[in-house]
């Protein structure tokens, strides 16, 4: 398997091989379109002064080689040869010294001769090096009535001067340096990554609590804080689902208990009649007791789907609240509530269904929290933009910790009086009126009483598609 620190680095040495090649690519086209044929004027006019300067000795042959000894010795090689084939080096000696016929025009039509323009190599600009005669200038002049021929190049060893050495190291150094620092900057990049990759693998183990501390300031420390916010949410949903399952697992195996429990009393044929009433009725209440927890599992589980079938039609919101109270008028009488209302005829868009759960759970939490003889006040309002409606008690209220979770699922305030609901009733409120693009909230005072308020946008596009 390839990991991304190799990747990184053979990345970065092929772009350092390929950079390399099209500078010597750039290089050589520059040299050999532009520079090869200034070099060889450049050359050539050095060459023609020399021979200027021969001709015009006036001590003859006794001065012209060491004018030329000296020539060579400021970073010349020069070989110099006359039309009756004497010839004469001077400075670095040639590696080659076969001369081309283009050269020997210089002696005979007395043609300049250059070499270093047309001369080619395999390695192109590396021709430029080349220790060969014909990599020369060539320029006829006379002396003593015969013609020569002076064949010009600088000497190579000259070239790589002090100045070229040091910017040679200059070079190896940059890229030394270069390739270390890439090195470390892979290595840098790669370890915060190769750490979230172990807090990946510990996660498929469900261990959501793996310390992953990484501090930095650019991308990766970005995508780090993103991964401990999702680490954080992976925690709660871990926590939640074990809560879950445990209210759940309690919550049947309770009325499950007393169901199989008094059953085993009722056939054990040594009850009375009085006591056989009052078993069948308890076995009824915890049967439906569990038929409800059942049909508030499978809409809670509905509503958790993102793509929830929301069947939207016109509903007159101020009857069914209505309806839901006359549903419930025997409780409120038992327990003595008084129930005043101030509702808008008001007609919208909604689930009829999903509503109705809503007021059926406010109105039958503030009957069952409520003191005897207390009351509830039901509002229903619009303004432009949207509908408000209230659900208010008297009763035993509520503290800031409890207001806190009153939506969580299977929360309950008095968790002695887990026999009177299931504990998903507001969670499930909640869902609803999220659905519907709204929000609710809680004001409750110990003692004094709760109020819940729901807020919907009088016109909800995702429910007019």
């Amino acid at each position: 398997m390839k990991t991304l620190y190799r990747k990184f680095i053979v990345a970065t040495l092929l772009i350092l091989i390929i950079s390399i090649t099209i500078g010597i690519i750039l290089a050589n086209f520059f040299y050999m379109t532009s520079t090869k044929q200034k070099i060889d004027r450049q050359n050539v006019e050095i060459a023609h002064n020399i021979a200027l300067n021969l001709e015009n000795m006036h001590s003859g042959s006794s001065s012209f080689e060491p004018f030329l000894e000296s020539i060579g010795d400021l970073g010349y090689q020069i070989y110099v040869v006359n039309e009756s084939g004497k010839e004469a080096y001077f400075g670095q000696p040639f590696t080659k010294t076969d001369l081309p016929e283009e050269a020997i025009r210089v002696i005979k039509d007395k043609e300049i001769y250059h070499g270093m323009s047309h001369f080619s190599h395999k390695f192109l600009m590396m021709g430029h090096f080349s220790n060969d005669i014909k990599n020369t200038v060539g320029v006829p002049f006379d002396m003593n009535g015969q013609q020569h021929g002076l064949f010009l190049r600088p000497n190579n060893k000259l070239l790589f001067s002090d100045i070229h050495m040091i910017l040679a190291w200059f070079f190896v150094a940059i890229v030394i340096v270069s390739i270390s620092g890439v090195i470390l900057l892979a290595k840098h990049l790669i370890q915060p990554i190769t750490k979230l990759t172990e807090a990946t693998q510990e996660f498929t183990r469900e261990n959501f609590y793996y310390p992953l501390k990484i501090n930095r300031n650019d991308e990766i420390g970005q995508l780090v804080e993103s991964f401990n916010t999702m680490q954080k949410q992976l925690q709660h949903n871990d926590e939640a689902r074990k809560s879950f399952i445990s209210n759940v697992s309690h919550d049947f195996q309770s009325p499950l208990m007393n169901i199989q429990g008094y059953a085993e009393l009722l056939m054990s044929q040594k009850v009375t009649e009085r006591e056989n009433r009052e078993y069948l009725q308890i076995i009824d209440l915890e049967s439906k007791r569990l038929s409800n927890l059942t049909k508030q599992l499978l809409l809670l589980t509905s509503l958790d789907q993102k793509s929830y079938p929301m069947r939207v039609s016109e509903v007159q919101l101020d009857e069914q609240i209505k309806q839901t109270i006359r549903r419930y008028q025997w409780r409120l009488e038992e327990k003595e509530i008084e129930v005043s209302y101030k509702l808008l005829s008001i007609r919208m868009k909604v689930d009829a269904e999903l509503m109705s759960n809503v007021w059926d759970n406010l109105l039958t939490n503030s009957i069952k929290y409520n003191a005897h003889g207390g009351s509830i006040w039901i509002g229903l309002s619009m303004n432009e933009s949207f509908l408000t409606i209230i659900f208010k008690d008297t009763g035993i209220g509520m503290s800031e910790k409890a207001v806190s979770q009153i939506f969580e699922r299977f929360y309950r305030v008095d968790s002695s009086r887990k026999r009177d609901g299931t504990g998903l009733g507001l969670s499930i409120v909640k869902q609803i009126i999220d659905l519907h693009g709204g929000e609710i909230k809680v004001d409750s005072m110990v003692g004094e009483g709760t109020t819940f308020t729901i807020i919907l946008p009088k016109i909800n596009k995702k429910l007019e598609e």
